[in-house]
């Protein structure tokens, strides 16, 4: 049987001319992702260290996207909470604009910031954890079987605590982004919740947080780990670890982003209802679905929130597998499907 071609030009995904000469073998690849001196020190895998690291490296990810992308989210938070006022994304950057200037359109930048740094810790770090004790728990033959439901299972169970992290600087964020004149920002909208709320004004909105992160997430980190596997697979014939850092990156910001949009789509629904209930003092979810329209909670402000997301999650990606690689550890998913193997057998001849 002939060859698969590759559907990729050589020289993007190839080793330079001079990789693998200098541990004194021709044709050996450089390993991108693993840095001869990496600029912490040498760091374990799977060590306290490694999992540390990857929480720095994800609240760089989220943190700074979420922070980048604040325009777009002040758009998006008014459409889902006035579409009478704001009927389309055009017109809400003019209202936004006449009414705020450009300053409004960087309102709630600070809990954005902060909220989201803290929630990228817990969600990058604690996915990394869960998903080797899922695996070791399942040992090497069925980890390697049902890998899915394992990315699927450490990703759900990290979200759930990352958004604990997130829930009070989200609900700041959509109170100072919708509701001009409630606060200036975090200084002063966080202790103004708490006046007239109490601590459980912050967590009002805990359980939409829920609905729509935790989905969002397991199919982030699911979908972009089989994306990463196939790319590998299917369009660089090249092992990962020969491939040049740069198309690494691309891998993982072209992954990102098509998870991206899968994620925005089901965690839509969701994402209505937390600005809705946080915007909405005293208001149930029966409220925001009646407010809403079932067709409204679906589709009110997804073109601009499929953009966003796309892109934040492709950048946040980047961002994470940038951090790994500077680190000294391995980028995200598409680990050899040979490598698999070999573990397997060795697991099972062990057994």
């Amino acid at each position: 049987m002939a060859p698969r071609q590759p559907l990729l030009p050589s020289f993007l995904y190839a080793p330079s001319s001079g990789a693998g000469v200098a541990d004194g073998r021709m044709g050996v690849g450089v390993v991108a992702g693993s840095p001869s001196e990496p600029p912490f020190g040498k760091i374990e895998m799977f060590s306290p260290a490694y999992y540390a690291a990857c929480g720095v490296g994800g609240a760089a990810a989220c943190g700074l996207t979420h922070a980048a992308v604040t325009p777009l989210d002040v758009i998006k938070c008014n459409i889902q909470i006035d579409p009478t006022k704001y009927k389309s994304i055009s017109s809400a950057f003019g209202i936004v604009l006449k009414e705020q200037g450009f300053r409004g359109f960087y309102r709630g930048w600070a809990p954005t910031f902060l909220g989201y740094s803290a929630q990228g810790a817990f969600k990058y770090g604690l996915y990394e954890v869960f998903k080797k004790q899922y695996s070791d728990m399942a040992g090497p033959e069925y980890a390697a079987k049902y890998k899915t439901l394992i990315y699927l299972a450490g990703s759900a169970s990290a979200e759930v605590i990352a958004d604990v992290a997130l829930c009070p600087m989200e609900a700041v964020k959509v109170r100072v982004q919708t509701q001009p004149g409630y606060a200036r920002g975090l200084r002063d909208g966080f202790p103004k919740i708490v006046r007239s709320e109490g601590y459980a004004g912050l967590f009002r909105g805990m359980v939409p947080l829920w609905g729509r992160q935790i989905p969002y997430t397991m199919m982030k980190f699911a979908t972009y780990e089989n994306i990463v596997e196939m790319a590998y697979k299917h369009l660089i014939p090249t092992p990962k670890d020969q491939t040049s850092k740069p198309v690494q990156l691309g891998v993982s910001f072209g992954s990102g982003y098509v998870a991206g949009v899968f994620c925005a789509a089901i965690s839509h629904p969701a994402d209505n209802l937390v600005s809705f209930l946080n915007n909405a003092k005293g208001a149930t979810v029966a409220d925001a679905v009646k407010n809403l329209g079932v067709w409204g909670l679906f589709t009110r402000g997804l073109p601009l929130r499929i953009l966003m997301i796309g892109t934040l999650t492709g950048t946040q990606w980047v961002i994470y597998d940038a951090f790994k690689v500077m680190a000294g550890f391995p980028t995200t998913g598409g680990a050899p499907a040979a490598v698999r193997k070999e573990e397997l057998t060795e697991g099972q001849a062990s057994a």
